[in-house]
């Protein structure tokens, strides 16, 4: 066994007397890390959220989603999020929406008929 000098402090001795079994903890239930934080990352970018000015152009523009359209939305924000864009177009079937994905927020909605100019944005998803 080691003799330790009661005047030297832990950060001073040699690792391997700083070291020991009982300081290496593994993760939860056994589950590796980025299996939580892939988890932790989805349970946050899950829920799509409508801007004022976003339902504003729904109402005005006479959209109405399916809950279909809107679950094809919302993985259209997640592919954009694991891209990493920032202000991204989703197209869904005739209707466009600009999501900031950071926010997890539509922006503004678009349907047919319309002229579409779409600026700062940083990329685009057709589902």
């Amino acid at each position: 066994m080691n003799n330790i000098p009661l005047n030297k402090i832990p950060s001073q001795l040699p690792v391997a007397n700083r070291l020991s079994s009982n300081t290496i903890t593994k993760p939860a239930a056994g589950i590796p890390f980025h299996e939580i934080l892939k988890n932790k990352q989805a349970a946050v970018t899950s829920e799509l959220k409508f801007s004022k000015h976003a339902n504003e152009r729904l109402a005005s523009r006479n959209i109405d989603l399916s809950d279909e359209q809107y679950r094809r939305l919302e993985i259209g924000a997640k592919k954009a999020y694991e891209k990493g864009i920032k202000e991204s177009l989703v197209m869904v079937d005739n209707l466009a929406f600009i999501v900031n994905i950071k926010n997890n927020t539509v922006i503004t909605a678009v349907n047919e008929g319309e002229e579409k100019v779409f600026t700062n944005i940083d990329g685009a998803v057709i589902i």
